[in-house]
């Protein structure tokens, strides 16, 4: 009930929003066919002053009226426009500086298209005789006006772009909170059946049980321990300490090819000197563990996969290879978000998990660095070594 009155609330924000934004846009459109028409109505007014202004001048009984003289000086002191007369010669003009120009002439006739597209030229006639043409052009009242509708839609734009980045932020926020809880939460009920088993594996000492038995027990049990160090990290800021990324990469890689499929061909390509790196050693063995399982489901339980670490400067770089059916290469960010799964019971955190420890805890990169279609996916990680070799 609660999330249909989200939704709809959601909906009537959106459909508020755009009627407002539209009701604001038509009346801006309103407002500028009003002053163009305005300025089309000085034009004419200031046209036919100039026709009985030079009609004066041609006749020598006739005197300028002081009114028409008050319109040529006032009607249209913020619109620029030319006069072209009789044969096409630019005659008059008004609020055109063309003082810095190189070519006059081309600069004039550039104004003259350019008013003449964006307002219809008036003739100037007096008793049907032909003095010229007038072209004018916007006033910089209707030039402001006319671009609002752009700046008002910029800045519904950033607002929205900041409340979407505020909103999945937000979200993002709300998702690693609970994420981390649930790794807490079960972190603290393992631990409870954990001491538990301790405490009989030390009574079944006692017991002449095989020894061999108790061995694999305490082995389970260990792993048990590492599970929960893992998950009781998550959430909070894990310690790293110089470790010898090479030792720590053989350890995982060797504790999981004994426990995965038989049937997958595992290779391991690691150089022969230690290199340091600042790890957490249960978080880095979790994305080895992680990229290696994923390997193995990606081709079912069959097939090859290769491990190899190299350095280059202070750079190490770790590749995982399979021979699985692929990813496709819009995929390819895909994948590491949580929830993004293509298991028919998968939860979608193996990689969200891996691509977290590694780019946020070890300040790392991780990226699927090559894949085709049912021939094989690579996986490629990066860390900073602490000493260059």
């Amino acid at each position: 009930m609660f999330t249909a009155n989200r939704q709809l609330i959601r909906w009537i924000i959106i459909i508020s929003s755009f009627a407002i934004i539209s009701l604001i846009l038509w009346n801006t459109y309103t407002f500028f066919q009003e002053f163009k028409t305005e300025e089309r109505v000085k034009m004419e007014i200031w046209s036919a002053a100039q026709s009985d202004f030079l009609y004066s001048l041609n006749d020598l009984e006739s005197d300028t009226n002081p009114v028409i003289s008050k319109i040529l000086l006032d009607t249209t002191s913020t619109m620029p426009m030319l006069m072209l007369g009789k044969m096409g010669e630019f005659k008059n003009l008004k609020n055109i500086d063309t003082t810095k120009k190189r070519n006059t002439i081309k600069y004039l006739e550039n104004l003259k298209t350019q008013f003449e597209t964006e307002n219809t030229p008036i003739l100037v006639k007096y008793k049907d005789e032909f003095y010229g043409t007038i072209y004018y052009g916007n006033s910089e009242r209707l030039n402001r006006l006319k671009y609002y509708p752009l700046a008002l839609l910029l800045i519904i734009f950033l607002f929205a772009a900041v409340v979407f980045f505020f909103y999945r932020s937000s979200k993002t926020a709300s998702q690693n909170k609970l994420w981390s809880g649930m790794a807490k939460e079960t972190a603290h009920q393992i631990g409870t059946p954990l001491s538990s088993l301790i405490g009989w594996t030390e009574i079944l000492k006692l017991e002449n049980v095989n020894p061999t038995y108790i061995l694999e027990m305490e082995k389970d049990i260990d792993r048990l321990k590492i599970i929960t160090e893992r998950f009781s990290k998550i959430g909070s800021i894990p310690t790293l300490e110089p470790l010898n990324i090479v030792e720590e990469t053989k350890l995982s890689f060797n504790y999981l090819t004994t426990r995965l499929s038989k049937l997958v061909d595992f290779k391991l390509e690691l150089p022969d000197t230690e290199i340091s790196v600042n790890l957490n050693k249960q978080l880095f063995s979790w994305t080895i563990e992680n990229l290696l399982k994923n390997g193995v489901d990606a081709m079912k339980g069959k097939g090859k996969l290769h491990l190899k670490m190299w350095q280059l400067e202070d750079n190490v770089y770790i590749t995982v290879t399979d021979t699985g059916k692929g990813i496709p290469k819009n995929k390819f960010n895909t994948i590491f978000e949580t929830g993004y799964t293509t298991k028919k019971r998968g939860w979608g955190l193996g990689l969200s998990l891996t691509k977290r420890i590694v780019e946020e805890f070890h300040n790392g990169q991780i990226k699927v660095a090559h894949s085709e279609r049912d021939k094989g996916t690579t996986f490629k990680m990066s860390y900073k070594s602490i000493i260059a070799p």
